[in-house]
């Protein structure tokens, strides 16, 4: 009689397995399949055809366009010989980096917010997320002659000057002068001003975020907050330790999706002087192709800093 003890078998267990993940993967890419046909059939001859353009001039003649290649001389222009272009570019990637941070925490203290139990929660929710529906098709054309938005953007008489009325509100509140008597940095002042006084559009930027958030927040195991619990850990331990590390992926995403989307928004000043300089400029086909050429590579290095900076916070979870 063989007493031997026999090992269970593995093997088996870890090619099933991989099988399954192969056959998952073959699933997506399937799924994602029509959106690279169109992007390869579709948007890569015009995007190879703008790249060609920035590089050319063009000169209407009785037989049709005639092009002609100039090299980076229109890039030139769009750099040096046209002032208010950078002028904007600068105020808006300023703007955008003073965005993004108050968006994503907002978004994520929010999340937390409405994460916790509470009566009324899912109305909270949609509350939040209202501002995404409204700012986006036919009601975004609609909201942009609403009285009340023009109200918001416009200007209060007091009497003596006209003010904003952000600026009105910031001045009731009384935040500078509080923040100036803590003896705190001017610009971390004027940083913390200029979010209360975008505060309307920051709220109005971070609803898809909030529900990234929420839905990273909600993949958290139970399971663990109980084990903090149990061992004594503090709420503000337990964000830093369990919630944080968990959640920061989401803050990556997050993060890039709020680049994205400030970047392609309407009301992005840069596109729209870009727009301006397509339609009303001297050869300005070109010279607004390179422009947008321009703001894309600085797009893509902006996503590049923003991934490389957040990339040492975050943290993956093993799923074996």
């Amino acid at each position: 009689m063989n007493n031997t003890a026999t090992k269970p078998a593995t093997a088996p267990k870890k090619r099933k397995k991989a099988a399954l993940d192969s056959k998952k993967a073959r699933a997506g890419w399937f799924f994602v399949l029509p959106f690279i046909v169109g992007m390869i059939i579709i948007y890569l001859p015009i995007v190879v055809d703008s790249v060609k353009l920035s590089f050319h001039s063009i000169r209407p003649t009785a037989t049709g366009i005639v092009t002609t290649f100039v090299g980076f001389e229109n890039y030139s222009k769009a750099l040096f010989d046209d002032p208010e272009f950078i002028k904007i570019l600068t105020a808006s990637l300023r703007q955008l980096v003073l965005d993004v941070p108050a968006i994503v925490i907002f978004a994520l203290f929010m999340a937390i917010v409405l994460n916790q139990k509470m009566i009324g929660r899912a109305v909270f929710r949609a509350i939040f997320f209202v501002p995404v529906i409204i700012s986006t098709g036919i009601i975004d054309s609609i909201d942009q002659s609403n009285s009340m938005a023009s109200y918001m953007e416009g200007t209060i008489d007091t009497g003596s000057a006209s003010t904003s009325a952000a600026s009105d509100i910031i001045n009731a509140m009384d935040v500078k002068k509080l923040l100036g008597n803590m003896i705190i940095g001017t610009e971390l002042v004027d940083y913390v001003v200029g979010i209360v006084n975008g505060i309307f559009n920051i709220v109005n930027r971070s609803g898809v975020q909030l529900l990234v958030f929420l839905a990273g927040l909600q993949s958290i195991n139970p399971s663990i907050y109980e084990s903090c619990t149990m061992e004594g850990a503090t709420p503000w331990e337990t964000f830093w330790k369990i919630t944080f590390p968990m959640i920061s992926p989401m803050i990556l995403v997050n993060a890039v999706y709020t680049v994205i989307d400030s970047f392609t928004s309407e009301s992005n000043q840069v596109m729209s002087y870009i727009d301006h300089v397509y339609l009303e400029v001297a050869n300005g086909r070109v010279i607004s192709t390179a422009m947008s050429w321009i703001y894309f590579l600085l797009v893509v290095v902006l996503l590049g800093l923003v991934a490389l900076l957040l990339s040492s916070f975050i943290f993956y979870q093993r799923r074996d």
